[in-house]
């Protein structure tokens, strides 16, 4: 069964979600406590969290929403935004991330990334992968990069990378389906590797969609936050799991 991952966003302490990863093109959802509270009312294990500050600051910034989430439920959180610099990991760690995801810093600074999965291991480090067009997407996706998604991933698997988060920011925001044919070829590619699908899903039947090209966990934001996936259906998917 494939289970959702709920997501939360954070712009200067508030949850938000852009779209298309356009920064002027975000709307807001409140208190990022509240809302880790009510996925973990619905059944939720795991949480992603991402510092959309950090990630456009090159720093982590949001560390303090990430203590609060950490400290006052059981959410099994995985954060990313701004983990850059050895500093940066450690302070998501020591404020109770149980996974990081580094994406820029895997592209612009591999001998450190790599140093990560060699100190922490390949189940607390995940790559992330953000395209557009094609092309890994750096910096809070305002930067592309020359590197080719499918090859980015491929060389970080050869490398101990054993989860990807993979998002196609064409589709992120826009709750009118995920990329089902960039998915598709990346399980076919790498089919040992733990593909998390991120981006563009609008309702369940977008997750049985993932399903069927054997998607094991996606990342759900805006449709939950739109009531096009409802904490109910998240609740019996997990139910279901169980």
């Amino acid at each position: 069964m494939i289970t959702i991952i709920p997501a939360i966003d954070i712009i200067n302490g508030k949850c938000v979600r852009l779209t298309q990863g356009d920064y002027g093109r975000r709307s807001e959802y409140g208190n990022p406590l509240d809302i880790a509270r009510a996925f973990e009312d619905a059944g939720c294990k795991r949480l992603h969290l991402v510092d959309l500050d950090g990630a456009r600051a090159s720093h982590i910034i949001n560390y303090r929403v990430l203590e609060s989430i950490a400290s006052h439920t059981s959410l099994t959180i995985d954060f990313g935004g701004g983990v850059k610099s050895d500093d940066d990991i450690r302070i998501a760690f020591d404020c109770g991330a149980a996974m990081a995801t580094g994406g820029s810093i895997a592209v612009k600074q591999p001998g450190t990334f790599l140093q990560w999965i060699a100190r922490y291991g390949s189940n607390r480090i995940i790559l992330g992968a953000d395209a557009r067009n094609g092309k890994i997407a750096t910096n809070g996706w305002n930067e592309e990069s020359d590197c080719n998604v499918t090859d980015f991933i491929g060389d970080y698997a050869t490398k101990g990378i054993t989860q990807v988060i993979c998002t196609d920011i064409a589709c992120d925001g826009m709750l009118q389906g995920p990329s089902i044919g960039l998915y598709n070829e990346l399980v076919s590619l790498y089919p040992d590797l733990l593909l998390i699908a991120s981006g563009g899903i609008g309702s369940m039947k977008d997750v049985e969609r993932l399903e069927e090209i054997n998607i094991r966990q996606v990342i759900v934001g805006k449709a939950i936050y739109e009531n096009r996936i409802t904490l109910k259906e998240i609740e019996q998917l997990n139910i279901n799991n169980t």
